[in-house]
């Protein structure tokens, strides 16, 4: 909870019960201590040195790897919770107050948390986020205007699950904390304000609002320099990571941001020296010609373009300012150079994929694998949502395209099947036209030659009535041939 930004860490009951600790490899090594010595003791205690409450342990973790803030749970509540096991719960709610005395007096332990959990919390820490991978990653992505930065740097944040560090938002989001924390007046706040936070915060706001009336509305630098070294250092970015996003655009400013804090204090640093807790590691810029971006801002749609900078007389301002900062010879990108993070060049011109997505995915393989838990729960719950959706679209879509190509072949089953009976009809009023032509003839032959020596013959037959008609009708026929006459 802490490493993902909870607003506050839970702390069970009152939380003045003490909870025994020891080091998993402090555990190991005494484990080793008696399989090797085999004492004939039947129970040995193994913890640290430390008495620690559960407050103590959450305030610490809170401190050094979340808000800082602690929010106390009733036990009542906390057993109402779906988010801890029973067990999990009986374990922080364990009040027991030992010392290992065997292991102290019997055994060589070569310890690595002796004094507990609370005193070498740095250590813990960086051994939590060691072990799991959990390092932050820190990137800029720089380039000219309207060439995609934004557009790029909100999707990797979605895919890496890190903080997106937009300079505009960070300026009116410091104002906006400056203006609350000037603006406690009631007794108990100024009883709080023991630190004076509330008059620096209003100094700092009157120093603000100097520096614009004396620029046009611009804020000097280094209040913009001095609000993101905050940021940059908070617990979300440290524990995460962020994307810087056009920013720094000189060298000036790099160097002022990542000032290390020796040189800050001093006054003055070499060109090798910064601060390692904000420096990307990853230096991205995109590249693009003049053309292709004033073309791209000029297909925006005006409803975009409205209020914003990428007017076409503000974008050739910018593109000129820009170009002007960033030549041949000198570039914020010689810093970065100089300090061994040497910058990926992306061309931007020839993509044109949907909301940039080839150039995310080549910076998403200079980025590597996430640094991070993977999805949450909540996450997992609506990708498995969004995949049952998928699948049952995709379900109705296969059974409305079989039931189309069904009734396609359908439908044309039945015209062959027209078309085959109009055809075969065809054929058989040819046929009985062509066989109607050919027996005229015929017929003609039959009634001149024929039939009337067969209707005689026939006549005769029945007056006569023989005992065998066609034996009858054929010595009649033989008899009376008209060839044979």
């Amino acid at each position: 909870s802490a490493w993902h930004n909870a607003q506050f860490l839970q702390c069970f009951g009152d939380g003045k019960n003490i909870v025994p600790t020891i080091h998993i490899k402090d555990l190991a090594s005494i484990i080793q201590n008696v399989i090797d010595a085999k004492p004939k003791v039947r129970y040995i205690i193994a913890k640290d040195d430390a008495q620690t409450t559960l407050e103590d342990i959450v305030k610490t973790v809170s401190q050094n790897l979340g808000s800082g803030k602690v929010k106390y749970i009733t036990k009542e509540e906390a057993l109402l919770s779906k988010d801890i096991e029973q067990a999990d719960f009986d374990m922080l709610l364990v009040n027991l107050r030992m010392d290992a005395v065997f292991v102290k007096e019997s055994m060589r332990v070569n310890w690595v948390s002796e004094q507990g959990l609370i005193e070498n919390i740095t250590s813990i820490v960086k051994e939590f986020k060691d072990t799991r991978s959990l390092q932050p990653l820190r990137a800029a992505i720089l380039g000219p205007p309207a060439s995609g930065k934004t557009t790029v740097a909100k999707q990797l944040c979605d895919l890496f699950k890190l903080h997106h560090i937009l300079i505009k938002n960070v300026i009116d989001e410091e104002l906006e904390n400056l203006k609350t924390k000037a603006n406690r007046t009631n007794e108990e706040d100024m009883e709080e304000d023991t630190d004076n936070s509330a008059q620096e915060a209003q100094d700092l706001l009157d120093q603000i609002k100097e520096s614009q009336e004396n620029n046009n509305g611009r804020i000097d630098d280094h209040f913009i320099i001095r609000f993101l070294r905050d940021r940059l250092k908070s617990m979300p970015c440290q524990n995460q990571g962020f994307i810087l996003d056009g920013f720094p655009k000189t060298i000036a400013q790099a160097r002022d941001l990542f000032l290390s804090e020796e040189e800050e204090e001093e006054g003055e640093g070499g060109a090798r020296n910064y601060n390692k807790q904000i420096m990307p590691e990853f230096v991205i810029c995109l590249e693009a010609t003049d053309d292709f971006l004033k073309n791209r801002v000029m297909n925006l749609p005006e409803s975009v373009v409205n209020g914003t900078h990428n007017t076409e007389k503000e974008l050739i301002r910018r593109l000129l300012e820009y170009r002007t900062q960033n030549s041949d010879d000198e570039t914020v990108l010689n810093y970065f150079d100089e300090l061994e993070f040497h910058p990926e060049k992306i061309d931007v011109n020839k993509d044109t994929s949907e909301m940039m997505k080839d150039t995310v995915e080549k910076i998403r393989k200079i980025f590597g694998s996430p640094r991070n838990y993977g999805p949450t729960p909540e996450e997992l719950e609506e990708m498995k949502r969004i995949e049952e959706e998928q699948r049952e679209k995709r379900e109705t879509e296969e059974k409305e395209e079989k039931a189309r190509r069904e009734a396609e072949e359908l439908q044309e089953r039945r015209r062959r099947q027209e078309e085959w009976s109009t055809r075969l009809n065809e054929v058989k009023r040819e046929e009985y036209e062509l066989l109607e032509a050919q027996s005229i003839p015929l017929r003609n032959y039959l009634m001149k030659h024929v039939m009337p020596t067969l209707t005689q013959a026939l006549i005769d037959c029945c007056k006569t009535r023989p005992d065998d008609p066609i034996d009858y009708l054929a010595e009649y026929l033989f008899q009376h041939n008209p060839q044979i006459d």
